[in-house]
């Protein structure tokens, strides 16, 4: 399989006015957001009414990869569905590129719409059509001029690396090579929006890891806002700017993912990240270190995050202070490019106070035990 052919301005081979779409990277620092929601609440009725959604206030940045993270059930899939109002939400309103989508006429909203690319945890591909006919088939349903398509659907064979794949059926693809399809086909109307509904579950963790990084690598060229569904916390950490954390059709917490996993605020989110992202020195390993350290020493959990975790911070201490660090745990992670790590250590010494001082001036959090 080629490898997709992602480069910036690689789309302006077309003309202009077919395009309708930006290829101008946004900057990571954009705030205003692309997406908004504001109270939104999704209630499915029947003998036992359920609440899918709850008063959801959400706000998606401009050019950004933005997670969604939640259990089975917990309502992520309700909720980027209504983004493009294949669900439409019971109350609330919902912003889209400054469009109020919700209070849009059928008409306008199939215009929409085209802004809006989806791809599908099952792919939902045309078994009878080729590959360039599944990539062909959006644009043709928007009534896409046929030498556009044409033109088009190469492209978007190339970007996602199925240059060669064009006249194959899906039965003979595999489950990444149909998703990748599947990406191809959501991007074939120039959207600026690519929302995904559980797009990696269904792959091995090989393939996925090669479909997230065609995301990002998308995100990065085209400066297209992609929102990302899952109940995987591996697929945040890896290619994510931002998560909101939901349970029971509630949000739990949202914000930059660093911060977020690093720091959680909520019970949902500790759930989330337990036994897939260390933030926490585990009881009996806190037991055994209270048994050893001497009287008079400082046991100190040190969390780092960003460029202090590769930082020979401790080595400068040791330098500057009378005192002896014995290191009992120990572990540096990243998420996306941004590294962290903590420490558990024993600290005595004549200077202890001072050397605390220090590590705390040097942007660590410390925290006593």
């Amino acid at each position: 399989m080629r490898e997709p052919l992602l480069k910036k301005g690689f789309f302006v081979s077309a003309p202009r006015q077919a395009l309708q779409f930006e290829t101008r990277p946004l900057p990571k620092n954009e705030v205003k957001p692309l997406i908004r929601l504001t109270g939104v609440s999704k209630t499915f009725p029947g003998k036992q009414q359920v609440h899918a959604l709850n008063d959801i206030d959400l706000e998606i940045p401009a050019g950004q990869i933005y997670g969604i993270i939640g259990q089975s059930g917990a309502g992520k899939s309700t909720l980027i569905r209504c983004i493009n109002m294949l669900e439409k939400p019971t109350k609330g309103d919902i912003w889209v590129d400054d469009l109020h989508i919700n209070q849009l006429t059928e008409r306008q909203l199939r215009a929409a719409r085209k802004s809006i690319g989806m791809i599908f945890q099952h792919f939902n591909l045309l078994s009878s059509r080729t590959v360039y006919g599944n990539v062909a088939f959006p644009m043709e349903i928007a009534r896409v001029d046929k030498e556009i398509i044409r033109k088009r659907v190469p492209e978007m064979l190339e970007v996602v690396g199925l240059t060669d794949k064009a006249q194959v059926y899906p039965a003979q693809l595999s489950g990444g090579q149909k998703q990748r399809v599947g990406i191809a086909r959501a991007l074939a109307n120039r959207p600026k929006v690519l929302l995904c509904d559980e797009a990696t579950s269904a792959l091995d963790p090989e393939t996925t890891k090669s479909v997230l990084h065609l995301l990002k690598a998308i995100n990065e060229s085209m400066g297209l806002t992609i929102v990302l569904i899952t109940h995987e916390m591996h697929v945040i950490q890896e290619i994510c700017d931002r998560v909101t954390v939901i349970e029971d059709g509630y949000v739990q917490e949202s914000g930059p993912v660093i911060e977020v996993f690093t720091k959680p605020k909520s019970e949902a989110t500790r759930r989330m990240i337990r036994g897939s992202i260390e933030t926490q020195i585990p009881d009996e390993l806190l037991e055994r270190a209270h048994g050893i350290v001497a009287n008079g020493s400082r046991l100190l959990k040190l969390s780092f995050v960003g460029p202090s975790a590769h930082q020979p911070i401790i080595s400068e201490m040791l330098r500057q202070y009378s005192v002896e660090a014995n290191i009992l745990f120990g572990k540096i992670d990243q998420m996306k490019d941004i590294p962290f790590g903590m420490l558990l250590i024993e600290l005595r010494g004549e200077q202890t106070e001072a050397a605390q001082d220090y590590l705390e001036a040097q942007d660590i959090d410390v925290e006593v035990f």
